[in-house]
């Protein structure tokens, strides 16, 4: 599987983890709104988390032209609330006396079938995601997570890579800077 990682700014929606994200967010949207009640404070934590998740990857994305250290801290901020959210499924699962799956259950291994079509969405899961079992539905996204999370560190290993041998902005300015005097006639 590929990071999904493609360094030009902006080019945030061509990101796997992102368009896993998004996903992932719209799915929770789905899963609160059918099994959480929408007064409690669950529901706003576990789609703000989602959210957040999305969220922070368009911003690290944005900030990527300027600022390498910018991008990284809200790319792990964005796998933090990931994480977080991974959390609360699991807390839902064991708090209703339901089951994880693990990872070599028969679904989970569909799942993983499905999260390896390039083009895989919403509609690649939603199946699972809109199950009327919360069982499913929570471990669906449970595996989502799990993949947008896999997706994240390994591009925040390659951005960690790219900023210790490239720098930040401002390593690469004094570069060009001091490339551009010595090139220069004076």
């Amino acid at each position: 599987m590929s990071t999904g990682f493609i360094p030009k700014h902006g080019g945030y929606q061509q990101l796997l983890s992102y368009q896993k994200a998004q996903i992932v967010y719209d799915a929770t949207v789905y899963f609160c709104n059918r099994f959480i009640d929408r007064r409690s404070r669950t529901h706003d934590q576990m789609v703000q988390a989602a959210r957040s998740g999305k969220q922070n990857i368009v911003e690290g994305s944005m900030a990527s032209g300027t600022s390498k250290e910018t991008e990284i801290k809200l790319t792990n901020v964005a796998r933090a609330s990931l994480e977080e959210l991974l959390e609360d499924y699991r807390d839902f699962l064991r708090t209703h006396d339901l089951t994880e799956w693990s990872k070599d259950h028969p679904c989970a291994m569909r799942l993983r079938k499905l999260n390896r079509i390039p083009s895989a969405g919403y509609d690649t899961f939603r199946k699972g995601i809109e199950h009327p079992d919360p069982t499913i539905s929570a471990n669906v996204i449970i595996g989502l997570i799990r993949v947008t999370n896999y997706l994240l560190d390994r591009q925040l290993a390659q951005l960690e890579t790219t900023f210790l041998t490239e720098g930040g902005l401002r390593e690469r300015m004094t570069r060009a800077r001091l490339q551009a005097r010595r090139s220069s006639p004076d």
